[in-house]
């Protein structure tokens, strides 16, 4: 059973009335963002987006904006279904008309995604912490001051630790497809990021004639060192 929330200012059978014949727990709050500031914990957010679709859109991305962290779905009416697009931010739609099996697979799917998904996505390898969503990195605590390009490559590097790839593949995956720039592109970043990183600088390995790795073996070695000497 999922705890629901649902932003609309009709009755609760009003707005999807297979709700009815389920046994999820719902809650009405008004179809405003700053009614969520005292909302009750929820699984999944429910928009009434049946009547106005300019006032409901803004509504969702105000609501996708803000940092919502369940899923956000709108139920709506087949007419209405057109003016539906991926910049309203919402993760799946529903018809007001839709049956109890319906509704309730796609309430289960949506909240299943959203439980598959990190949070907080954050790289953690050799002392070097990775925030994407701020586009932040430390190494041990000491902020990083990273161009884009160069978060990229750290961020790349360190998402697979002791993996090696070649110049064409750090191209390819941190400058995209579309790059027309060679492969010295690589060697300039990998010496910027290397300067940043100080006294980590080893972090990036070079392996002669193939490429880069981001090197965690270091790290392991002087773990292994101390509880041997302790």
């Amino acid at each position: 059973m999922a705890q629901l929330l649902i932003l609309t200012s009709a009755v609760d059978n009003e707005v999807l009335p297979a709700l009815a014949l389920l046994s999820h727990s719902t809650r009405l709050i008004p179809a405003r963002p700053d009614q969520l500031i005292t909302a009750p914990d929820s699984d999944l957010i429910l928009v009434d987006a049946r009547t106005n679709l300019m006032a409901t859109k803004s509504l969702c991305q105000i609501l996708r904006t803000t940092g919502i962290s369940v899923p956000l779905m709108l139920v709506i009416t087949e007419g209405g279904l057109t003016a539906v697009s991926p910049d309203w931010g919402v993760d799946d739609v529903v018809l007001d008309t839709a049956g109890p099996a319906e509704v309730d697979a796609r309430i289960r799917l949506a909240a299943g995604r959203i439980t598959r998904t990190p949070t907080s996505p954050t790289i953690r390898a050799a002392g070097v912490v990775i925030d994407e969503a701020n586009y932040s990195a430390k190494v041990h605590g000491t902020p990083l001051d990273l161009t884009y390009k160069e978060f990229e490559l750290l961020r790349f590097l360190a998402a697979h630790p002791s993996r090696v790839f070649t110049r064409e593949q750090l191209l390819s995956e941190v400058w995209g497809y579309d790059y027309f720039g060679g492969t010295r592109t690589v060697d300039v970043h990998v010496r910027r990021l290397r300067a940043k990183l100080g006294d980590q600088e080893s972090l990036i390995g070079t392996v002669r004639n193939v490429g880069y790795r981001f090197n965690v073996q270091e790290e392991n070695d002087e773990r292994v060192a101390d509880s041997l000497s302790s």
